[in-house]
Order: C-alpha cells, then sequence, then structure tokens
C-alpha cells in the first residue's frame, strides 16, 4: 500500500525577522495579496524584502506599503514596480477589526510570505512598537536561556 499523503507545508518566500526584535506581536492573520505576474515569479525566486512594510486600512480595504519585491530578470516590458502598494484580501469583518485596532495604535505589519495551495499569502500581524529598554531586556532574556541550555547540556555530556 502507498503512505498517505502528507499535507504539503508552505514554504516561506520572505519573512520580517525584525518585527520580533521591534514589536510586541498581539493577533495574527492570514490574508491573500493581489500580485501581477511578474511579481509572483519574482517571489519564487525568492526576491521579496518585508523590512520596512507596513500595512494601512485606507477606505474599507487593507494595503501593504513598502514590501519590496524585485523586478523579474525576464519581465521586459511587462515588469512591476518594486514599490507598488499591494492589496490584501481579507473578509470584511477582519478589516473591520483591523480599522478598529489600528485607530486605537496598533501598528500593522507582515511577518512573512509564503506559498499555500500555489497561492502566494501574507501572515500580517497587530503589533506594538518595543522601546528601546524593552528591546534591551529581551535580549538579556534571550542570553540568559541560551546560557542556561549551555549549561544542561554540559551538565549531560560531562
Amino acid at each position: 500500500m502507498s503512505p498517505a499523503a502528507k499535507p504539503a507545508e508552505p514554504k516561506n518566500l520572505a519573512s520580517n525577522r525584525q518585527a520580533f526584535h521591534n514589536y510586541f506581536i498581539a493577533e495574527r492573520w492570514e490574508a491573500g495579496l493581489a500580485l501581477l505576474g511578474t511579481e509572483v515569479k519574482s517571489l519564487r525566486d525568492g526576491k521579496a524584502v518585508l523590512k520596512d512594510a507596513f500595512g494601512r486600512v485606507e477606505g474599507g480595504q487593507v494595503f501593504l506599503h513598502n514590501c519590496h519585491i524585485s523586478p523579474y530578470s525576464h519581465g521586459g516590458y511587462a515588469n512591476h514596480d518594486p514599490l507598488r502598494t499591494r492589496k490584501l484580501l481579507l473578509h470584511k469583518h477582519e478589516i473591520l477589526k483591523l480599522f478598529q485596532k489600528t485607530r486605537a495604535g496598533w501598528t500593522l505589519i507582515p511577518l512573512r510570505l509564503y506559498l499555500s495551495k500555489g497561492r502566494v499569502k501574507v501572515e500580517i500581524a497587530l503589533a506594538r512598537g518595543k522601546k528601546l529598554w524593552d528591546k534591551r531586556q529581551a535580549i538579556k532574556e534571550k542570553d540568559q536561556t541560551k546560557e542556561a541550555r549551555g549549561a544542561i547540556r554540559e551538565r549531560k555530556q560531562g
């Protein structure tokens, strides 16, 4: 008999690793992304940067700003603008909730771009910015856990 087929795991195209350092992440959503053909091909080549990207609710729709997707190398005249504003595809109730939260001082940031069942998706999150002392505290805690794991590993080996 043939083994049971495993569900395909999403393929990461780009991630915003700095977001976890600069923000407290509260809630996450999965959203579709309205893209052009050359943008999808460029994303499959891994040519995206989410570092300075952010989301904004405008006129009952959510848009992704400053997401850099490099022009496709074989695109020719049909290539896209790398920094164009892209529409996020969400349900109305989700958009309403995001609108209320962003009006209350939360920031909408993308965490990663990935392929799911052949479609490009973006994981967006509501976040609050960290202050400098928050960042220092996070680094301190990370170093302490790293040292503790190292000590446990040495004790097991010794």
